[in-house]
């Protein structure tokens, strides 16, 4: 996985790979699941690159596993609903 300095280039591969996942026909909860997973390979073995992906981390290290879920799930919505 390549590092992604710009925010806006983060949110630009999650929504390209958003939109191959439902290309494929993948339901939203597995989009979903797929997020929660990638949320955890993140705060487990990336370092924050930018300010955002920092709030993220420190959000995603004090919340539950539900919440985590929320937070994977706002993350869809947000790119999902990126021009």
């Amino acid at each position: 996985m390549s590092v992604i300095d710009n925010w806006e280039q983060w949110k630009d591969f999650l929504g390209e790979r958003l939109e191959q996942a439902e290309g494929e026909g993948m339901s939203h909860n597995v989009v979903s699941d797929v997020a929660y997973q990638v949320g955890e390979y993140l705060a487990a073995q990336v370092e924050p690159k930018n300010e955002q992906e920092r709030v993220l981390a420190e959000l995603w290290k004090v919340a539950d596993e539900s919440e985590q879920h929320a937070i994977a799930n706002m993350m869809v919505k947000l790119v999902s609903h990126h021009d």
